[in-house]
């Protein structure tokens, strides 16, 4: 079974605020981002990085994944914050400004110094590269494939359109290119695609909207900045029933056809050969993990042995 780890709603925690800290443990989202970048202003970054170390050291038993989005590594901050924070423990780096693979590549350097020294295996900490300027999405594929930590890319739409002179609209055609382009490398990748912040945390009905269309875009998670947006952001990645009965049909076809002794049969009077198992599959696996079907898929009554 492929691993497939679920990051529908990644929680930014500003790192200054202990009340939110010591939050953590409640929130039900899929991760949490603790922040030390844009989150904490200048003259508490130091603070901050004291207190997010001590939360960390504190919380090893974890109900989700943790990240901190560090300061660029090109700020006299960045490798400041990972000489605190690694021997803290988080389960990676959300990594802002990744306008370049090369910077991308600085960073894993890094970690990898880290982890030798310490005695961990290399590769022990993920990267999450932020997508936020026109040149990181121009560059977007390269960073993709840029390190083997890349658990995704996510996009990051507040500097995108600062970086363009232009106004983030509530509609956001002005974003689909970017989106696209995002989307697309991380899939070339093989990697997650998590989408923007949504700013309002009052509006829940276009919260649903602008989540449930990055779906159908191809993202499979959403960054966010109030813990009342995870219910929401949960209901618009869910499969809908329909479609985990559609894709439990299409993997008892395939089974059938394999019996038989052919890659390809017909369901409903469609086609059903690998791209379409494809997707079944990965709908499967995404309703397991939710807790909405209570088998996983045995991949290799589907596709076979290798």
């Amino acid at each position: 079974m492929t691993d497939f780890k679920l990051r529908r709603s990644m929680l930014y925690v500003p790192g200054n605020m202990p009340s939110m800290l010591q939050n953590i443990p409640l929130f039900k989202c899929d991760s949490i981002i603790i922040d030390l970048e844009d989150g904490v202003n200048y003259a508490e970054k130091d603070a901050a990085r004291i207190l997010v170390t001590n939360f960390l050291q504190n919380y090893r038993k974890r109900s989700q994944e943790v990240l901190v989005r560090i300061n660029p590594l090109y700020t006299k901050w960045g490798y400041d914050d990972l000489k605190m924070i690694l021997p803290a423990g988080p389960d990676g780096i959300r990594f802002p400004m990744a306008e370049t693979p090369e910077l991308v590549r600085e960073l894993d350097e890094a970690l990898t110094k880290y982890e030798k020294q310490a005695g961990l295996e290399v590769g022990h900490f993920s990267i999450l590269p932020s997508i936020e300027t026109i040149k990181s999405v121009l560059n977007a594929y390269e960073i993709a494939k840029s390190s083997k930590r890349l658990t995704g890319l996510a996009f990051g739409a507040e500097d995108f359109t600062a970086s363009m002179g232009i106004q983030r609209t509530r509609t956001g055609e002005e974003l689909f290119h970017a989106r696209m382009v995002v989307v697309w490398a991380a899939k070339a990748a093989g990697i997650q695609a998590i989408d923007t912040v949504f700013s309002d945390a009052n509006d829940m009905e276009a919260l649903l909207h602008e989540t449930e269309m990055a779906r159908k875009l191809g993202y499979t998670g959403k960054s966010m900045v109030n813990p009342r947006q995870i219910d929401v952001i949960h209901q618009a990645f869910a499969p809908k029933q329909e479609e985990i009965d559609h894709a439990l049909k299409v993997v008892e076809a395939i089974k059938q056809a394999r019996l038989m002794g052919t890659g390809v049969i017909s369901l409903g009077g469609k086609m059903v050969d690998a791209p379409v198992v494809k997707r079944a599959v990965t709908t499967l696996q995404i309703a397991y993990a939710q807790g909405l079907i209570n088998e996983q898929i045995n991949e290799e009554v589907i596709y076979g042995k290798e």
